[in-house]
């Protein structure tokens, strides 16, 4: 940036355009938190005590205040080197580290569902959680409208109950909770070419598409990225089926993606964008049927169950139904009081749901939109995802980081349970039969997938999954499968919350 502020050429590894050049990776907000209470804790103890802090070689390249060492000084703080006189020190922290099993039975003993060692850190968990109440910032485009972080993608989809799909260090992975197998299912790092013949196809391809959104259905995945790349792949052949830049424009992020069945029987996908365009394809000859412009960046678009009316949310305080033959406006959404990033339609096809960054769901009846039928308010930051579950009975609401809350639908959203753990959350995801919940969380140290299963009254049936992700280089994922119970009034709950 300084060569080009000069007026100089970019260098092969500063210039987007190279394939040599890869965006920084973003460090880890868990870590920084982490660290940022842990050297305040020892900087309150002004006795003579240093601190150690583990190198960027240390494994998973983790950055962690390890633990105190008392010095003859108390006017020093030495950070110390590490060596053969540390090796018991380096192994014990390897072995917290370490990526591990997490059953249902461990989380419930008090085995931590991320596999952080708290017992190793100078803080609790209860306090870490009340030092991130107070230090999350939410992201505003409207001062005020809820107390800089980016938008959660969706990046987690289950197909059943068994199987999920997500994105992970630019490559689309699927695991399976059967098997115990995590697998690459197709690498956006390198150059990636359409393999069929449809109109419209990129026949030079792309290359490092970094995935900004995607959807999984009926054995189709649709990948959007952060030039406007629209990726399109079957799950039950070899190759590419389409790939396509649907704009060139500098901000043409692609924001969601969504795989419905339309009126005429046939697979479509829609694809909103933050040049203010949504496009509408056919899931067979990948031909672009409708293209709907807006006056404001489109955040998010879902299509009522019976593929009449799509609804419209975005950079702007008022949200929009429109019709999805024409995308004439036949309604508007007002009473949010900042930028929505999240809608999703009830199987009803009366009822249907917004996420906002002023930190509320807002739930609406098609036949009185003049206010919400229910306000659901979130904790730390803005309505990033939602999802209805197959059946109508329960609503997803996601956080950008750390709370997951699920609502109780049948008794007018007034009971949910909140699931709580540490990290930026990628996506939430329910099976087709409503019997999983997957949670993706982003850390560039406690990466997680974490899967709940539905618990019926009559049953209960405890199972454990294996931590899979030894596969993939420099993907740290455990994974949890944790029997759910009923549904509470309590809301401040430990991962181990309810669900009837």
């Amino acid at each position: 940036m300084a060569r080009k502020a000069a007026g100089e050429e970019p260098l092969p590894e500063e210039d987007p355009s190279n394939p040599a050049f890869k965006p920084i990776p973003e460090p880890s907000r868990l870590d920084s938190f982490l660290i940022t209470n842990q050297i305040a804790n020892y900087c309150n103890q002004i006795n003579g005590f240093g601190i150690l802090i583990l190198p960027l070689s240390s494994p998973r390249g983790m950055r962690m205040v390890w633990e105190s060492i008392a010095y003859q000084r108390a006017d020093r703080l030495d950070y110390m080197s590490l060596d053969e006189e540390m090796a018991d020190s380096i192994d014990e922290f390897e072995e917290v580290t370490e990526g591990t099993d997490t059953s249902a039975a461990q989380a419930r003993k008090g085995k931590d569902i991320q596999g952080i060692p708290w017992e190793r850190l100078n803080i609790t968990r209860k306090s870490y959680r009340l030092t991130r109440l107070e230090q999350y910032r939410n992201y505003e485009n409207i001062p005020l409208s809820g107390e800089a972080v980016d938008k959660l993608r969706n990046l987690v989809w289950a197909t059943s109950k068994h199987d999920v799909y997500l994105i992970s260090n630019y490559s689309l992975m699927h695991w399976s909770s059967i098997s115990n197998n995590l697998s690459e299912v197709l690498d956006f790092s390198g150059h990636i070419a359409p393999s069929e013949k449809h109109a419209g196809n990129l026949l030079e391809g792309l290359t490092q598409t970094q995935i900004s959104t995607m959807a999984v259905k009926n054995r189709f995945v649709v990948a959007g990225g952060f030039q406007g790349e629209i990726i399109c792949k079957c799950l039950d052949k070899p190759g590419i089926s389409f790939c396509a830049r649907t704009t060139y424009e500098e901000n043409a992020i692609t924001n969601a993606v969504e795989i419905y069945d339309s009126m005429s029987g046939g697979l479509h996908f829609m694809a909103a964008n933050n040049e203010c365009g949504v496009r509408e394809y056919d899931m067979e000859k990948f031909q672009l049927m409708n293209y709907f412009r807006f006056p404001w960046p489109v955040n998010h678009t879902s299509m009522s169950p019976d593929s009449k009316i799509l609804t419209v949310v975005g950079d702007d305080l008022t949200g929009l139904l429109v019709d999805s033959c024409n995308g004439k406006t036949i309604g508007s959404i007002v009473g949010h009081l900042d930028y929505s990033f999240a809608s999703a339609w009830h199987p009803d096809g009366r009822t249907f749901a917004t996420g906002n960054q002023d930190k509320t769901c807002r739930i609406w009846d098609l036949r009185n939109l003049s206010a919400p039928t229910a306000v659901l308010k979130g904790n730390m930051g803005a309505v990033r995802s939602i999802r209805y579950s197959s059946d109508g009975r329960f609503l997803v609401m996601a956080e950008p980081a750390d709370f997951v809350h699920i609502y109780n639908v049948e008794g007018e959203y007034k009971k949910r349970q909140e699931i709580d753990m540490f990290g930026e959350i990628s996506g939430v995801a329910l099976s087709p039969d409503d019997e999983s919940l997957y949670i993706g969380i982003w850390d560039r140290t406690y990466a997680s997938l974490l899967q709940y299963n539905r618990k019926r009254s009559s049953e209960y049936t405890r199972s454990s999954v294996k931590y899979g992700a030894k596969s993939v280089p420099n993907l740290a994922s455990f994974l949890c499968n944790l029997s759910l119970f009923g549904l509470t009034d309590v809301v401040n709950r430990s991962a181990l919350g309810d669900i009837c």
